[in-house]
């Protein structure tokens, strides 16, 4: 999703663009003709050389997101080895910038209260996923202290017209509209439609100082209010899905992880996506926005136009349909 916006707003600005693509297939079918296509990994260093060379700027926007694997070893190998694999390639390809898309994750956080780009979190997270970005973050910090011209992204919970194989909040979307979502899980999160964190990419490689972060985020919601504006963006007139009790949904999501061990599927309810939940600190794009000049899109005008785009994807039927 953030790779999409971020190749739709290069092109926009008159850019040319190469993409690292794991399945040229998957690749021309997403991306628009006028952008170059490379096969390749970022867990395969061989395979990367090809993608960045001759690049002035190099986006690393690749990454698992997901809140659970049965083997957590995958989140370090993706999102950190893959990161330091991604630093290597810039810099022997002459790369003139480094872009990484980081994370909120990375920042300290304290109940009730704002949080900006000026505090990472010392500590270790809780999940494997945020360990991974932690040390996938520390990679290009270290390789900036030693010369590297890199700038940080921090984007919240993307959603938007973009393409997605993850689950979040355009998944929620579809499911309130077939009728899937019975209850609502306690808690919210911060949200940033994708175009916005595209356009900040750029305007970040553009005229960011190195070193520099960015979060990248609208504000926090609270579920059940996401869930009535999309409720509205969808043109339903349903009633908000209750919210289950904390213990209830602590006890569904422990039972869910263990059931996954022995079966290999995911949890229908991760741990990772429900402490995310409770974490009541609101993130500030302060910065973004007086630095980058980036304006963020309001939560009602951006579910519309994702429902528009969902719609021209056959995701949802036409409006009237």
């Amino acid at each position: 999703m953030v790779g999409y916006c971020i190749v739709q707003a290069l092109l926009a600005k008159g850019h040319r663009v190469r993409a690292l693509v794991r399945s040229p297939d998957k690749g021309k079918a997403r991306l628009p003709a006028a952008c170059e296509l490379v096969q390749g990994d970022v867990t395969a260093p061989e395979t990367l050389g090809a993608a960045a060379r001759g690049c002035e700027w190099v986006f690393h926007a690749a990454g698992f997101p997901e809140q659970w694997m049965r083997d957590p070893a995958t989140f370090d190998r993706i999102n950190a080895e893959g990161t330091a694999n991604m630093v290597a390639a810039a810099r022997a390809a002459g790369a003139q910038r480094f872009v990484l898309t980081s994370t909120i994750d990375v920042f300290r956080w304290r109940k009730g209260e704002t949080y900006d780009e000026t505090e990472l979190d010392p500590e270790p997270k809780q999940t494997h996923y945020e360990r991974s970005k932690q040390r996938a973050d520390k990679i290009v910090a270290d390789a900036v202290a030693e010369g590297l011209d890199a700038v940080f992204l921090h984007p919240s919970g993307v959603y938007g017209p973009a393409p997605s194989d993850s689950p979040g909040t355009n998944d929620l979307m579809l499911k309130l509209w077939h009728g899937k979502v019975p209850a609502l899980l306690p808690g919210g999160y911060p949200v940033v439609f994708a175009p916005d964190v595209g356009e900040g990419h750029v305007r970040a490689a553009e005229r960011a100082a190195p070193g520099a972060r960015y979060i990248l985020s609208e504000r926090y919601y609270p579920l059940t209010e996401l869930a009535r504006e999309m409720l509205a963006a969808l043109g339903l007139e349903r009633e908000v899905p209750r919210v289950i009790p904390l213990w209830l949904a602590s006890t569904i999501s422990a039972a869910g992880e263990l059931k996954g061990k022995l079966t290999g599927r995911p949890p229908l309810m991760p741990k990772g996506q429900l402490q995310f939940l409770q974490v009541d600190s609101y993130p500030t794009a302060k910065r973004a926005t007086d630095e980058l000049g980036l304006a963020f899109t309001p939560l009602a005008d951006g579910l519309a136009r994702t429902v528009a785009w969902l719609r021209q994807a056959g995701k949802l039927p036409a409006a009237g349909g």
